[in-house]
This record gives structure tokens, C-alpha cells and sequence, in this order.
């Protein structure tokens, strides 16, 4: 029987860390929607160390699906949802209400038009004082951007012009006018951030 699920490395050397501020982060109770679940590591991961939460994994891509559904199967966890579709930047998502949103890894390899669609959607989800969290490497205006982040993003832009490093204070301009609060960040390996939004 063919084994559908995907490894990435880069899951095994964030999801510790990332964890650790999610501690802080999520509630002790509800739904957490993650969007671009990719493989599935994470969640399986984050559920395994939450089993007071219920999670959702999404994702738009058919093999992250399977792969998804193949870790969380494999993973005997029973607060785990079956993985559903969702494109972030479309308007019409199959999750109507969310406790806490997580995005690892999505807005520097996806269009301009998923990340406001990520912030639009969620903020159609969220109660007051439910946290938005992202996850990746990102340009600030006030911090000299990393070689290697440098290079990245000239590598993503050439696998397609859409992608690429977002400017961190665009990307709170559209939670602000979509209701969110101020970004609170944290500093991450490898040039990473994590980066928390309320809804307020």
C-alpha cells in the first residue's frame, strides 16, 4: 500500500520552536484552523501537544490532502478534522467559525492575493481576541534583511514572480483594516518570525 505522506525537513527543524509560542498563543479550548497544511506534520505535531483543542488542516493542493489525512490516520489522534479544501484567497471557505487561525509557510510561496485573502477570511471567522498566527521569513523596514533571505526571495521570484518575501508592515496594514491588531513578534531561527494578530 503506497504511503502518501510527505516529510519536509524544514517541519522537523521549526514545529519545537514554533510550539513554544504557541503555548502563549492558542487557547486552552476550541477550533484551530490551520490554512496550508502542506504535509500535515504540523498539526499532527501541534494536536498531539494541545489535546484540549480540536484542529482542522486545510489545504488547496490534492497530494497535501492525502498526505494530511495519511499523517493524521497514522497518528491515532482523535482531535484531528479530516482535511478539507481551502484556497486562501478565495471568498468562500468551508470553516464558519475559528478559535485561533495558524498559517506556517504560506505568504512568501503563494500570490499577494492569498495573504489578504488569508487576513479577510479570518477575520469573517474570529471572535474578539482570537490570534491570527503566521509563521515565516519576511522584509521589515527597520531591519536589514539576511543574506540568506536575500537570496531566498530571489529564488522564489524566479520559480514565479508572484512569490517572494512580504513586507511585514503590508501585510499589518491589511489586518489593521480588517479589524486586527498591532502584530506582537517573535524572533525565530533562521531569519524567521512568528508573528500574532488579535482580532479586536
Amino acid at each position: 500500500m503506497t504511503d502518501r505522506r510527505l516529510e519536509y525537513p524544514a517541519t522537523l527543524r521549526n514545529r519545537d520552536v514554533i510550539l513554544d509560542v504557541l503555548r502563549g498563543v492558542l487557547p486552552a479550548s476550541g477550533l484551530v484552523l490551520e490554512i496550508a497544511s502542506g504535509s500535515g506534520e504540523h498539526v499532527v505535531h501541534f494536536a498531539r501537544a494541545f489535546p484540549g483543542l480540536t484542529f482542522q488542516p486545510s489545504d488547496p493542493e490534492d497530494a497535501a490532502l492525502q498526505s494530511i489525512a495519511a499523517w493524521t490516520k497514522d497518528s491515532g489522534l482523535p482531535n484531528i478534522r479530516p482535511p478539507v479544501v481551502l484556497d486562501a484567497s478565495s471568498g468562500h471557505w468551508p470553516v464558519t467559525a475559528a478559535d485561533a487561525i495558524l498559517c506556517i509557510n504560506m505568504i512568501h510561496i503563494s500570490p499577494w492575493q492569498a495573504t489578504t485573502g488569508l487576513i479577510r477570511g479570518a477575520a469573517k471567522l474570529m471572535r474578539i481576541g482570537a490570534p491570527l498566527y503566521l509563521y515565516g521569513p519576511y522584509r521589515r523596514a527597520d531591519v536589514v534583511t539576511a543574506p540568506s533571505n536575500e537570496a531566498f526571495d530571489a529564488s522564489l521570484k524566479s520559480r514565479n514572480p508572484e512569490w517572494g518575501l512580504r513586507d511585514l508592515e503590508a501585510v499589518a496594514e491589511v489586518a489593521r483594516a480588517e479589524g486586527f491588531s498591532a502584530p506582537a513578534i517573535t524572533e525565530m531561527p533562521t531569519n524567521n518570525l512568528s508573528v500574532v494578530f488579535r482580532r479586536i
